[in-house]
Formats: C-alpha cells, structure tokens, sequence
C-alpha cells in the first residue's frame, strides 16, 4: 500500500496515535451552547472526523478564563464556566470518538489580546501584554496586570482537569502563535513590559511555561500537553504582513529566536509542537488562501524537528497524500494535521487508507464557509460540503418513492443535486451542453493557483460515474425535449453568462471567461475592466505569465463587490495585485478601445492607456431563460445555481444540496 508509512502509530507524551493525520484546531463556532458546553452540532462533528479514520482529533479554540476576556465565552465552549455541563457534554463527545480508535485533544486558549474579534469585543475594553494598537480597531489595548496573568494561569490548571476527567486524552496550548495572546507576550514588538514577563527571551516566555508546569501539576506528568507553535511571525510592520518571496525585516520573531523559543518551550514541558508561521498582522500564512503554495509551513516545521525531540505537527495546505507521505519520509514532521480538507471530506483519511484517493472530495481553499463565515457570522462551514458542521440537521433524507428527475446543466448545482439525489436513492438523469463537467469551474480554475476548481470538476464526474448517473455531454435541450420526457421533477441549473458591452473595435475585446479558457490571447499588455474577484485573480494571472496590465474599476476600491470573503483571501490578493507590478486605477468610466489604445474618464479627465486587447469581468448574468419558458407547465420545477441567482460556489453547492435532499 503505497500510503501505509501515513498509517503507522506515533506517540505524543503517553498517548499512542493510530496514525499520523490529526483534525487541525478550527474556530468551533456554532458548535456551543450558551452555558459553555458543546451542543449537539459540535459533538457530531467531531465525531465524524472520527469516524472517517482520523488518528487524532484536535477542536477548535476552548477557554477556561471567565474574567479577563469575559466576552469569548459565549462564542465558544469553556472549560470552568460551568464545569458539570462541560464535563457531561464533552464525556459524550470523547466517548462516541474513542469507539473508532480515535484520540482528541481539547485546545485551550489563553485569550485573544488585541487580536480579539471585534463583534466579539461589546464593551469591554481589549487587553494585551502592554499598551499596543489593536489588530482591526483604533483602540490601545489595556495592559494585563500581573494577578490577571497568575488567574488566566489558574484557570488553565482548572480547565485542563476538567478536560482529563471529561475523557480528553490531552490538551494543545492555543498558544505561541499567530499573535494570540501567548504570542504577544512572547513576541517583542508586542510586549513592552518591565516586570518578570517582559524583557529576555525566557522572560517574555513565562506564561507560556507557567501554564504548562500548572497543567502538569495538575493533571500529572504524563498528561499530554502540545502547543500550537509560530516559529516566524512574518510581519513587515503594524497590521502589515509579508508576502511569499518578499524581501523585509522581521517586526515579530524571527526564525533565529523562533527555534530557540521551540528549544525552550520543549524544555519546559510541552509534549508536541503544532508549528506554522504568521499572525494575525499576516494572517494569510496561518490561513492560507489558495494564492499560498501547497505545504506552505514544511521548511519550518523542519527547523524546528532538527532542533527538538518531540513530535512536530505540519498543516497548511497539506491535503495532497503524496506530500504528506513525502513529508513524513523526509522527516518535515511527524503528524500530518488536516483542517479545512477535514471540512471538505471528514473520511478523507479512511479514503486513503483504502485506496480511493480519487473519491475525496478536494478543499479549493476559497475559505468562504469557514473562515469567512467565522469572521462575519460567527459560524464554522464549509463550501463544498454542506454537511460539515451539520451532519444531523442536514442528513440524508430517506426516500419514500425513487423519482426519475432531469437536470439541464453539469455545473457544481447540477452535478451536486444529481449526486444527492442518486445518493437518497431518485433516478437523476444530467444534461449539459458543454464537452465536460464544471461549469465555471472550468475557466475559474484556469489560474495554476486555483488548480483545486478543477479538481472538484473532476471530484463531481468521479462521483456521478460511481453512482451511475446518465450523464449526457454536449447535448443541448429545450423546451419539447424537457416536456416530452416524463420527468417528475425537473431541475433547472443552467448557469451564467458573462456581461459584455461594446466598446468600439470589439475584436480584440474578450471576457475573462474567453482569456482564461485560452479561447483567446490577450497579447503581452492588456487591460482588465472590473476588480472583482474574477478581474484581479485574472490579472494576477496574466501578471504571473509575464503579461504588462491594468486593472480599472468604475468604483473607488478594488474588490468591493465580492463579499463577504475571508479577509485573509481578500487582503493577501489586494497586495498580490501591485506586488506583481499590475497598475490599477479604480474609479473611472471606460468610453471606448480604438486603434490599440482604451480610453477612460477618471476625475473629471480623459486617460488613454494602449494596450493588446481589454478583457471584460464586469460580472455574469442568469441564463434563465429555459425557466421562464417552462414555469408554467412543469409541476415539480426547480431552479438553482446561477441560473436562478449569480453567487458563489458555496451557494450553488448549497442551494443545490437543500433542494436535492428533500425532493
């Protein structure tokens, strides 16, 4: 078996591994009550990562101090505010997890700092090692005082018990990284104390080695204690990050103090490093967008094995089995830690284990129903898995009497409600145009960064082959043929087309949709009308082939108009765009392209800029037309996707799955 190093055991502290995959910690948002245990979203959750093979379980960010920052219980699950509910509510978790072999881990968190989610903040004012700006407000952070310091350090003592005898089988410290408040006290630019908490090395790092010493004094010695570890912060200046190959001086840690402090850490008792770069300031390293490589955190995660003797955790954009399985031969680490591939397919590693690699189902990294939903709506999804987070309210439904249901169109809507049907046993039969699955999949994932688009095209034909779903390419079907097929459910996913208008010498005028496909060449300069997401990420493309181009946006900022995205996507991509020496000029009006040369009214002012061709991301409209034609005649008629309303992936899956499951 090609993958069977991944499937040997490994042990942290005392606890024994089945394997070397873990679930990465993710913001468990949406999975507590309002008394600070789980609910039941959360505990069947994790118990499906369990379940689909994964050695050891990870959750999302826990807490156990009340006082400090009172306003992140209700957010999350903690450990001391109601320690009889948290105990019950997490035994039935650890129990239902350890039926499938499975270890987990509670993560425990001394807090956000100056890092704190500003929905989260209400009136209470942030605090940090000393008085610094905050990451997303213009506020100072209140300095913590030295007995608020000690009672954060209790709690951990209380918290941590709390969580052995709930059947945890250890803890990771949430922590030295990513400039949460561990971080800040351990990070210079951050912590400007003079006491025994600021100043050296050692000094800057005593929470941290207090909280271990009282975890271990607590709990006992071989109680497992890992920590979630940043050996690099990556920070240019405040709020400001550094982006991949960018020359700068590090503000944060650098990777010098970075090892000694793994060093130092080990020493003090932690039992693993869960190890990354970034912070808050770069947050597209800790959350890597698809714009980061694949692997992004192996050479760092290496460093730090070389210069410890504990078990080293790599994530970031690990999902492809062929480099984790190169990873731990080449010793980049020990454990191979899945987070959002976790959201995306939670059997992800029972896939593997038996083969089937090409049946799990790919994370594109767009972060629109994890991070981007945990941001703006303080709820943990995921885009292309409707189920993630859900798994009970969003089950399958049985089905009472199989259908026979047509469905005009193979994009992600089509493909997706054809999966669910034949899944909960109708007779789905699929119909598209095109020569293959993925409608703007397809263009979307054309860009070398976006490779993962394709790969969930290909995830949708594996599927629908596998279920033995009649799908019919380059077949185009109207109205008689839908009318003439004794149907009893017919799903309209017809899709979108790209907006164009005329701007004068138009052959040389092409979609983003046409330029991406390779269906035309733009020539060594173009110009891209519309900053959106799919104009930036178009030009950055360009700009990546060596292409001279412009953006020009008709409002005053770019990515305006897509929304909400992650921040971390969003703000990585505006900085992408003049990093790879593309020009932008945002609020002006395109009048016309004659004679090699664009014309543009900005403030009041014509501009002239030549160029080979101007490509058009000025947005798609709903192909709809089908619907219209056969609303009134079709009893049981859906409309999805794009067709029925211009969105996101995330959406069309969505909408897709909801209707699917309950026809």
């Amino acid at each position: 078996m090609k993958y069977q190093k991944l499937f040997t055991p490994i042990k942290i502290g005392s606890c024994e591994i089945k394997n070397r995959f873990a679930m990465a910690p993710m913001g468990p948002l949406g999975l507590s009550d309002s008394e600070g245990g789980w609910n039941q979203r959360g505990i069947d959750y994790y118990t499906e990562r369990a379940k689909g093979g994964t050695g050891l379980i990870i959750t999302g960010v826990t807490f156990s101090d009340c006082k400090v920052e009172p306003q992140s219980m209700p957010n999350c699950p903690n450990s001391t505010y109601n320690p009889v509910h948290f105990v019950r509510t997490s035994k039935e978790m650890t129990e239902r997890i350890h039926a499938y072999g499975s270890k987990i881990f509670l993560m425990m968190s001394a807090g956000f700092g100056r890092v704190t989610i500003p929905t989260n903040l209400g009136e209470f004012p942030p605090v940090a090692p000393s008085a610094i700006p905050h990451r997303w407000l213009d506020k100072i952070c209140r300095p913590l005082e030295i007995e608020e310091i000690r009672s954060i350090v209790r709690s951990f003592g209380d918290g941590a018990a709390n969580a052995q005898r709930a059947g945890f089988d250890g803890v990771e410290i949430h922590a030295v990284h990513e400039g949460y408040l561990l971080d800040q006290f351990a990070i210079s630019m951050f912590n400007l104390r003079n006491d025994e908490y600021g100043g050296s090395l050692e000094n800057r790092l005593r929470f941290a080695k207090e909280v271990v010493e009282e975890i271990k004094s607590r709990c006992g010695s071989d109680f497992p204690v890992a920590l979630r570890f940043s050996v690099k912060s990556m920070i240019k200046d405040w709020r400001e990050g550094a982006l991949p190959g960018e020359e700068f001086e590090e503000k944060g840690r650098d990777i010098e103090e970075g090892l000694e402090a793994a060093r130092l850490l080990v020493q003090y008792g932690y039992d693993a490093l869960d190890t990354d770069v970034g912070t808050y300031d770069a947050w597209w390293w800790n959350h890597p967008p698809m714009y980061q490589k694949k692997g992004l955190f192996r050479e760092y995660c290496r460093m730090v094995k070389e210069v410890v003797d504990v078990p080293v955790l790599c994530a970031g954009r690990m999902d492809d089995p062929d480099m984790a399985l190169e990873a731990i031969e080449k010793g980049d680490c020990d454990v191979v830690s899945l987070g959002r591939p976790l959201l995306a397919d939670p059997d992800y590693v029972n896939k593997l284990r038996s083969g089937r690699v090409d049946e799990i189902r790919p994370c594109i990294s767009c972060q629109e129903g994890c991070m981007g939903r945990i941001q703006h709506y303080s709820m943990i999804n995921c885009a292309v898995n409707p189920q993630a987070a859900r798994e009970r309210a969003m089950a399958y439904e049985p089905v009472l009497k199989p259908k026979k249901v047509l469905i005009v169109g193979g994009g992600v809507a089509g493909c997706e409600a054809a999966r669910v049907l034949a899944i909960r046993g109708h007779k789905p039969e699929l119909f598209e145009k095109g020569s293959q699955l993925g409608g703007n999949l397809l263009p979307g994932g054309a860009p070398d960064f976006k490779e993962d688009d394709l790969a969930l095209a290909r995830w949708y034909a594996v599927q629908l082959d596998k279920l033995g779903v009649p799908v019919h390419l380059n077949t185009e079907i109207g109205k008689a043929e839908v009318l003439s097929g004794d149907y009893d459910a017919v799903i309209l996913a017809t899709g979108s087309v790209p907006k164009r208008f005329s701007l004068g010498d138009d052959d040389r005028v092409y979609t983003a949709e046409q330029v991406l496909l390779k269906e035309k060449d733009c020539g060594a300069s173009t110009v891209v009308v519309g900053a959106g997401l799919v104009g930036c990420e178009t030009a950055l493309w360009l700009a990546q082939q060596g292409r001279k181009v412009t953006l020009v946006e008709a409002i005053d900022k770019i990515m305006a108009v897509n929304g909400p995205i992650c921040s971390a996507n969003k703000e990585m991509l505006e900085r992408l765009i003049p990093y790879n020496g593309i020009d932008v000029i945002t609020g002006a009006k395109v009048t016309g392209y004659r004679d090699g040369v664009l014309t543009a009214e900005v403030g009041g002012e014509t501009k002239d800029i030549a160029c080979d061709s101007v490509i058009l991301s000025v947005g798609y409209r709903e192909n709809n037309s089908l619907y219209q034609e056969l609303q009134f005649d079709v009893p049981e008629l859906y409309l999805l996707g794009d067709a029925k309303k211009v969105s996101n992936i995330m959406y069309a899956i969505w909408d897709a799955f909801e209707v699917a499951n309950h026809i």
